[in-house]
């Protein structure tokens, strides 16, 4: 599995959220600086993690973003797919109408193949990667 650069900013940014000893607002340009990432690509980062109620975004001059549960309650898997969207298997069909039967068996092996990396993904709390900054 290779994981997109977004998602691996989005780890590493909710990483860093965990690991801090305040529960208060962290702002992203501190996390950016921090990380080592760019703060217009983490900002477009962040925002699915909102939408997902991976995060808290607080606005106003004492703002930032802060995690919206327990770093033991979050999963890798919640965070990637936020990010990423959900992950599947598929595999291409060939041109042959209805699908060839390899093509069949192809689409379930990869089909099985995601289910077994959503569900090592689902079994990585945050907290553990927090735990081995």
């Amino acid at each position: 599995m290779k994981l997109s650069r977004a998602s691996s900013y989005a780890l590493h940014a909710v990483a860093h959220m965990a690991g801090m000893k305040t529960d208060g607002p962290v702002a992203s340009h501190l996390i950016a600086q921090e990380r080592g990432i760019p703060e217009r690509f983490l900002l477009k980062v962040l925002k699915p993690l909102v939408t997902a109620r991976v995060l808290f975004s607080i606005k106003g001059p004492n703002g930032g973003y802060r995690l919206a549960r327990s770093p033991s309650d979050i999963t890798v898997l919640e965070i990637i797919e936020a990010v990423d969207g959900p992950i599947r298997g598929m595999a291409p069909l060939t041109d042959e109408k209805g699908g060839s039967p390899l093509d069949t068996k192809l689409e379930a092996v990869c089909e099985e193949s995601a289910a077994l990396v959503r569900k090592q993904l689902g079994a990585v709390k945050l907290s553990e990667l927090a735990s081995k900054r």
